[in-house]
C-alpha cells in the first residue's frame, strides 16, 4: 500500500500547479454562475436533446416541496 500512496502523493504534487491555475481562472466565473443558479435542488436533472442542446428545467414550487430529503441528511 505504501508505494501506491507514494505514487499518489507524487502525482498530486505534479497536478497542483495546474489545479491552482484552474481555480484562479475559473473560480470567479463558477462563483458567479452559482450565484445565478442558486440551490441546485430546485432544478430537475439536465436533459440532453437529440440536437445536443441541454435543458435545465427549474422545478415548480410543488415539485420542490414533494422532493424527499435523502436519508441521513437533515433539512436546515
Amino acid at each position: 500500500m505504501g508505494p501506491a500512496l507514494e505514487g499518489l502523493r507524487d502525482r498530486a504534487q505534479e497536478m497542483e500547479p495546474a489545479l491552482r491555475q484552474f481555480v484562479e481562472e475559473m473560480g470567479p466565473a463558477l462563483r458567479d454562475l452559482m450565484g445565478e443558479i442558486g440551490d441546485l435542488s430546485a432544478f430537475h436533472a439536465p436533459e440532453v436533446l437529440p440536437n445536443g442542446d441541454i435543458l435545465l428545467r427549474r422545478k415548480s414550487p410543488q415539485d420542490v416541496q414533494d422532493t424527499p430529503t435523502p436519508e441521513g441528511e437533515i433539512e436546515l
